[in-house]
């Protein structure tokens, strides 16, 4: 099938663009993520692909790595999980966020994600586990159990995880949990 499409970026109209490949305009479903980082119309791209075909529809799918193409396709395999929800996975958090919140287990990173519910999430994490962020390491911020703790204690709270992970910055490494806590939520304060 097609596996990849290079030409000239035609039209950019989130998250679908046209791709001129030899006079041939491919319309392409990308995840915002790929769709941010697109050079700008009249430019050259290349997209890796998904095709699916349906009783009604073809669409094509499009990615700016093989890790998000990759995952899409293990997305795709969750029973209820159809190719509009695993683009908005995509578009929700990168490739390498959703590996640490399956490795973690952390269906507070899913739910935030639009179309995506507590059941779902569950069913992600289950499905997930093993396949996608098994080989990821955890970041150096999330490297002992103790601070991975506490940055899931964070996100719960409902802390960004940027925020989180530079509040964990500045604990020191051997600190509990519950004193982790408190010191980054003193910092997250000021």
């Amino acid at each position: 099938m097609i596996g990849k499409l290079t030409g000239i970026l035609a039209e950019r109209n989130p998250p679908q663009v046209v791709v001129d490949c030899n006079g041939v305009g491919y319309e392409v479903d990308v995840p915002m993520s790929t769709f941010y980082n697109l050079p700008g119309a009249g430019e050259r791209v290349s997209l890796l692909t998904h095709f699916v075909v349906r009783e009604d529809a073809q669409i094509l799918y499009g990615f700016g790595t093989a890790e998000e193409r990759a995952a899409f396709r293990l997305l795709i395999k969750i029973s209820g999980v159809g190719p509009r929800t695993a683009l908005g996975v995509l578009s929700g958090m990168s490739v390498g966020e959703l590996s640490q919140a399956i490795t973690l287990q952390e269906a507070g990173r899913l739910v935030k994600i639009p179309g995506i519910g507590k059941k779902t999430a569950e069913r992600l994490l289950l499905e997930l586990k093993g396949k996608l962020g098994a080989d990821i390491a955890l970041p150096a911020h999330a490297a002992t159990d103790a601070q991975a703790d506490i940055l899931q204690a964070l996100v719960a709270l409902g802390y960004s995880d940027k925020e989180a992970a530079a509040s964990l910055k500045a604990l020191p490494k051997d600190v509990a949990v519950g004193e982790g806590i408190k010191l980054a939520l003193r910092a997250l304060a000021k």
